[in-house]
């Protein structure tokens, strides 16, 4: 079993969907790869991957290796692809990260857990499915409810409104730092520094 930890950013492939809320689970992704000077590649798992340090550990060491995936597949078949991953990579479940959006989650908010229910996400449905268990590690990134009776399925496949789009930058920074937090220091110190007391 590998030391590396998988990253998986969920969205949906092609132009259309690049700057929808479905698929800030992937601009997330592109953060973290810019952080570390990761280019992505095609795998023949149906992703594109980068391999990189993320992060620092306590004391200075270079952070984990860490595999960024981003599934080349249409979100609701997002697992055959993570399962992929897991296989060739070696990855224990305990390593894998699942960063996608949450509509439980207000916009701007970032929450972790690990395990638990898929909330009707059908990125998560799929990933659960294909690997056989839930407890894996999620980056929650809060994109909120939509408004009045607009369908949620609608609703995330629509771009961020003008407002959210000035703060998505720091929406991104935020879920990228939880991420690398949660690979150098863990859920439970990341979960304190993420999660208000309100929520």
């Amino acid at each position: 079993m590998s030391d590396a930890w998988l990253v998986v950013g969920l969205g949906n492939p092609g132009p259309e969907y690049e700057r929808t809320r479905h698929n800030v689970g992937q601009m997330v992704l592109d953060e973290l790869a810019s952080r570390s000077s990761g280019s992505f590649k095609r795998h023949r798992s149906g992703a594109r991957v980068a391999e990189v340090r993320l992060g620092t550990l306590p004391g200075g060491a270079p952070g984990p290796r860490v595999v960024l995936a981003a599934p080349t597949s249409y979100m609701n078949v997002s697992g055959g692809p993570v399962a992929g991953l897991v296989n060739y990579f070696d990855v224990p479940l305990d390593r894998v990260v699942v960063v996608h959006d949450e509509l439980d989650v207000p916009f701007g908010a970032v929450r972790l857990k690990r395990g638990g229910g898929e909330g009707g996400h059908n990125g998560l449905k799929s990933i659960t499915k294909s690997l056989g268990d839930k407890d894996y590690a999620r980056t929650r990134v809060g994109i909120g409810r939509p408004p009045g009776r607009q369908d949620p399925a609608d609703f995330v496949l629509k771009e961020f409104s003008s407002v959210e789009k000035k703060d998505l930058p720091f929406l991104l920074m935020d879920a990228a730092d939880a991420t690398e937090l949660l690979v150098t220091t863990g859920l439970e110190a990341t979960q304190q520094k993420f999660h208000s007391p309100a929520v």
